[in-house]
């Protein structure tokens, strides 16, 4: 006789567990603490076998019967429904090791291990952080791409139209490492090219004209703040490296009897190893900051800690400190400064300039061309560089491509 929902209701635990069957292999089990749970005996492939449905009253007497039903269906259709359930539960289980967040970690870690800057990884990390409150427990085969374009939207209506872009180019690049894995089928970021407010690109602020660098040489050499602070400016005026470069420098990357400056490959923007001559105005500013921070790792330490480098934005804030806006001058301006006045004085072959900037060559071919990398050029340009800076400081003026000195 099926049970009745008063009777499941009114079980009674005894001395031992015992059953109260329904129908159809249907039974309620109580056990001795006074646990009730639902059981479903059936055959299959000649073998009895037993599959749990629940524990009452989670689990209600009418609930109970529908899993018995849909169990009878799969084992109709020739399967074994704890096999089945195995089945559900190892794809559920997979698909928690295969959201947006997990695969996003992973292929941080990637990047980690591919000694990617620290700068870098923490854009990185901050700009996966945009998806994770409402993608990271998805399974990232299951992102549509209207879910990624609300995230992205998101971010647009507070007017970060570049951050947004490139937030759809770091989508795109984890879902691709989801499918190289084997645990996504498409990039959905790639469907939602021209779906965004396109930014207007502002290249950095720089100075170019001869005598407004100079000036701006005037104002750095005059910098009433830290002397690190302005040891590094000057620095970067005439090394013309990438700031991130520059703030994380090591003393042990310099080399005094070989005048060479040694940047590791982790460091530089493109990932390889990148030398710069230094010529005895570097040298000079080099044993001046010494005997301030020379005791230590990094050049230019933190205030805080001398293990941690200065702030990524305090090259700027001195420029802002010495009356320069962000549309004039950027501490990245001054390799546009560079490029720009050692291009016009047509002394430098323009690849001894990108080679000294750090940029590679996009075609293999004039790369293997360039293996010689223009170094004895190189040279001899940064030491043409920290004389034409001197002579601009002072008040030199250019003339026909020559220095003269100014009336």
């Amino acid at each position: 006789m099926p049970l009745s929902a008063v009777a499941v209701s009114n079980a009674r635990p005894r001395e031992k567990a015992y059953k109260l069957s329904d129908d159809r292999g249907l039974y309620l089990l109580v056990t001795p603490k006074g646990s009730r749970y639902w059981r479903f005996k059936y055959r299959f492939a000649g073998k009895e076998k037993t599959l749990a449905f629940g524990v009452y009253p989670d689990v209600g007497l009418a609930d109970a019967r529908d899993r018995r039903d849909a169990a009878r269906k799969v084992i109709a259709a020739g399967r074994d429904p704890a096999a089945e359930k195995k089945r559900l539960i190892a794809e559920w289980r997979t698909r928690q090791e295969e959201t947006f967040a997990v695969i996003a970690d992973e292929w941080l870690e990637r990047m980690e291990k591919e000694r990617r800057s620290e700068a870098t990884l923490s854009k990185l990390r901050w700009l996966t952080d945009f998806a994770r409150p409402s993608l990271g427990d998805r399974p990232i085969a299951e992102i549509t791409a209207p879910e990624l374009l609300a995230v992205l939207r998101k971010v647009e209506a507070r007017g970060r139209y570049e951050t947004a872009n490139r937030l759809r180019s770091t989508f795109g690049t984890i879902f691709r490492y989801a499918i190289a894995t084997g645990r996504a089928q498409r990039d959905v970021a790639f469907d939602l090219r021209g779906a965004l407010i396109t930014p207007k690109v502002n290249h950095h602020a720089a100075i170019t004209d001869p005598k407004e660098v100079g000036a701006l040489l005037r104002a750095i050499h005059g910098y009433e703040g830290q002397l690190a602070v302005r040891h590094s400016l000057r620095l970067l005026s005439h090394l013309f490296v990438r700031p991130g470069e520059l703030r994380l420098a090591e003393w042990k990357e310099f080399d005094p009897d070989t005048r060479v400056w040694t940047i590791p490959a982790h460091r530089t923007k493109m990932r390889r190893l990148h030398k710069v001559p230094l010529s005895n105005q570097v040298l000079a500013i080099l044993g001046e900051l010494e005997a301030i921070t020379g005791d230590g790792k990094l050049l230019f330490p933190s205030i805080l800690s001398e293990d941690r480098p200065m702030s990524d934005n305090t090259m700027n804030a001195a420029l802002r400190r010495l009356g320069y806006d962000r549309s004039q001058m950027t501490a990245h301006g001054f390799r546009a400064m560079a490029a720009t006045l050692l291009n016009e004085c047509g002394k430098w072959h323009p690849d001894a300039i990108e080679r000294q900037l750090g940029h590679v060559e996009s075609s293999s071919v004039r790369r293997a061309y360039a293996r010689g990398e223009h170094w004895d050029e190189r040279v001899r340009m940064m030491r043409f560089w920290s004389d034409y800076l001197d002579q601009l400081r002072e008040g030199a003026k250019v003339v026909n491509g020559r220095f003269g000195r100014a009336a």
